[in-house]
């Protein structure tokens, strides 16, 4: 089993446990408004840093590449109103030609 599967696992685990003891420790009460909204949050940067590290990062070392714009195009197709899914298509097309040609 090699290091990213185990990490995968891991999370995997930690997450389900921390779904459980938000249950177990809120026992059936609603959570105050200012915590709902810290918990809301915390996908969105999650899924930032995620995306952050997969495309300025490569090993140890920064890097801007054609993933930035690639990553540019699907910003802006998303500031456009296309739809996610597109855009992400749209995103990695971009990145794609940029490789292909430079």
């Amino acid at each position: 089993m090699t290091g990213i599967w185990l990490t995968v696992i891991i999370v995997g685990i930690a997450t389900v446990g921390l779904k459980a003891a938000g249950s177990l420790v809120l026992g059936g009460r609603e959570p105050s408004q200012r915590f709902a909204q810290g918990i809301a949050y915390l996908a969105p940067t999650l899924l930032a840093a995620l995306i952050a590290t997969q495309v300025f990062a490569s090993r140890q070392t920064l890097v801007v590449d054609s993933r930035v714009f690639g990553l540019a195009v699907g910003a802006l197709a998303l500031l456009l109103r296309v739809p996610t899914l597109l855009a992400v298509v749209i995103a990695a097309l971009a990145t794609a030609l940029l490789r292909a040609f430079t």
